[in-house]
């Protein structure tokens, strides 16, 4: 007696139930990897429970990574050793999964780079910037603040295109100013005269770099040199009093310029 219809799976439906294309359900057919055992009243092709118990075995299979010839093998020849394959089968895994995680902590390393807009290893941002640098948790912060900005958005494309070279030059113009700022402090060199200006105008020029900032901006980004704990000590540890005098130039000169 033939197999009631209604435990009978059209191809479509099995396509449905676990998930593969028609497409691939034929192709199976084809190579006699898993061919419906059934046909339909109309004759179209029909899986019984068995059919598909073994479609998802193949499908366990080729999730493991079995190319479908050894799957055929495993399924269908009684000499094969089925946990060797599978002993196999588990080291390439492991293999792969160890490929994975080294590819997830590049991965990683580029989505600091992009957040950070430096393409840079977090070894080659220590080489250059120093062990205390704390560019991933100023960036957070700047994104958090002014993430939807043109401004930001500006300097992320800028950014991205410095080569380390490029950063290497960045920090060392950085150094220079911050040490010529130093020697006008300890020289008494007034925060509205000439030298201070000039000093004022090489920092603007050095944020230029990255985004189109203006006197206005300079000067809150300024501000926070005395009003952020961490700015004021980087600034005071190159000499005491130098967090106060950066900002006080940087104001002097925007009002010298209208601002």
């Amino acid at each position: 007696m033939s197999e009631n219809r209604e435990s009978r799976l059209t191809v479509g439906e099995v396509a449905r139930l676990v998930g593969v294309s028609v497409r691939t359900l034929h192709h199976y057919d084809e190579i006699g990897l898993v061919a419906p055992s059934g046909r339909t009243p109309s004759g179209y092709r029909s899986y019984s429970g068995a059919d598909v118990e073994r479609l998802h075995r193949v499908l366990t299979y080729r999730e493991l990574g079995f190319p479908l010839e050894e799957i055929s093998a495993l399924l269908d020849d009684p000499s094969v050793d089925a946990m060797a394959h599978l002993r196999r089968q588990r080291k390439l895994l492991e293999q792969r999964i160890d490929r994975l995680h080294q590819m997830a902590a590049a991965v990683e390393k580029l989505m600091e780079a992009q957040t950070m807009g430096i393409q840079l290893t977090p070894a080659e941002q220590r080489e250059i910037f120093g062990d205390d640098w704390l560019g991933e948790e100023y960036a957070a912060e700047a994104e958090q603040r002014w993430g939807e900005t043109d401004a930001w958005k500006q300097s992320q494309a800028r950014s991205a295109k410095f080569s380390k070279a490029d950063w290497q030059q960045i920090k060392t113009e950085a150094d220079a100013l911050e040490a010529d700022l130093a020697a006008a402090l300890t020289e008494g060199v007034p925060a509205g005269a000439d030298r201070a200006a000039a000093l004022a105008e090489r920092h603007l020029a050095g944020i230029r770099r990255h985004y189109d900032c203006g006197y206005d901006m300079q000067v809150c980004i300024a501000q926070t040199y005395v009003s952020d704990e961490r700015f004021r000590k980087h600034y005071d540890d190159i000499a005491p009093g130098l967090a106060q005098y950066v900002h006080d130039v940087i104001v002097a000169n925007a009002a010298r310029n209208g601002q």
